[in-house]
């Protein structure tokens, strides 16, 4: 897919950041290119989000096109809450706070402040980029936050995420971060894929709203341990008490061939939303696996809720690699 950014001269230190030439707008804002060996990652302005990670050009997320929103909010990251609000509603201090809907056939506020915010640069070197945006006390949420978000590409070639939430208000803020990528194995049909979660909890939610309800042991069609073929999914579902090794979490999409590519997510984010959905434009089927601090409707279970106090911040990190 053609990003239509130019290409960074082999003698320069920095990527190529520049929001195309005078004639050419991307509907996601300003792209970020960031090269090292053979990988590249294209970060976008608009809710900092990642719009491709590819190595050896195999394109390992899915993407759009440059006149396209992020389809099932691609790529995006998600502040000051990942996932779904009830209705809209939470209580604070027993007052009423009512966001905005924006998921309308549910009926709830989704995925955050930011999905529709063009973050603005703060730092870029070789093989980094840094965006920020602030979320400004407002209906529903009266709280002054900055969501800063850092990608970087290493020595190994992965991709490296930090999403840092600061508060810069006088009063504790809740909130729930997150992120929305999907993977991909290059141009293997996703049928063909296998998927492993190593978990012990899932959230059962209800099946209208998408709102947890419950919570149970991981088992039969909901154990995805020792993998299962992308084909026989169809999952919109959270997942806790996750397996981590050596701090990380690492969940991996398989191909038949032995190549994989994994997320892999930190201690400070300890859940993961598992969407297989056939009704990602072009695919057959899509897979995103989403790091969340929390679960959907956590300003009203409580559940993975954190709150931040006056000049503090919070980090969590996530990340992509692969095996090819």
């Amino acid at each position: 897919m053609q990003y239509g950014i130019s290409m960074p001269d082999s003698s320069s230190s920095a990527p190529a950041a520049t929001p195309g030439s005078a004639s050419r707008r991307f509907a996601t804002g300003r792209q970020f290119e960031l090269r090292r060996g053979d990988a590249l990652a294209v970060v976008t302005e608009l809710a900092a989000g990642l719009r491709l990670y590819e190595r050896a050009g195999v394109q390992l997320t899915e993407s759009y096109g440059d006149d396209d929103i992020p389809p099932g909010a691609t790529g995006i990251t998600l502040a000051p809450w990942a996932n779904r609000v009830e209705d809209g509603v939470w209580h604070l201090n027993g007052k009423k706070q009512q966001l905005d809907i924006t998921e309308v056939p549910r009926n709830n506020a989704s995925h955050g402040l930011l999905r529709n915010t063009g973050y603005a640069l703060v730092d870029e070197s070789e093989f980094t980029v840094t965006l920020e945006a602030t979320v400004f006390p407002q209906h529903g949420y009266p709280f002054l936050v900055r969501h800063r978000v850092r990608y970087g590409l290493d020595g190994n070639l992965d991709l490296h995420v930090e999403q840092t939430i600061i508060n810069d208000g006088g009063e504790q803020a809740p909130f729930v971060l997150g992120a929305h990528p999907y993977l991909r194995m290059g141009d293997v049909a996703p049928e063909d894929l296998t998927l492993a979660v190593a978990a012990g909890t899932r959230l059962v939610a209800d099946a209208e709203r998408k709102i947890p309800r419950s919570t149970a042991a991981v088992e039969g069609d909901f154990d995805l341990s020792k993998g299962r073929p992308v084909g026989s999914l169809d999952l919109d579902v959270a997942f806790t008490d996750l397996a981590f090794d050596d701090g990380w979490a690492r969940h991996v999409l398989s191909a038949p061939d032995g190549r994989s590519v994994s997320l892999v997510q930190d201690g400070n984010c300890r859940y993961v939303h598992v969407f297989v959905t056939d009704t990602f434009p072009g695919r057959s089927k899509a897979v995103a696996l989403e790091p969340m601090t929390g679960p959907a409707n956590a300003f009203n279970s409580g559940e993975g809720l954190r709150w931040l106090g006056p000049g503090e911040s919070f980090t969590m990190a996530w990340g992509i690699s692969a095996s090819l």
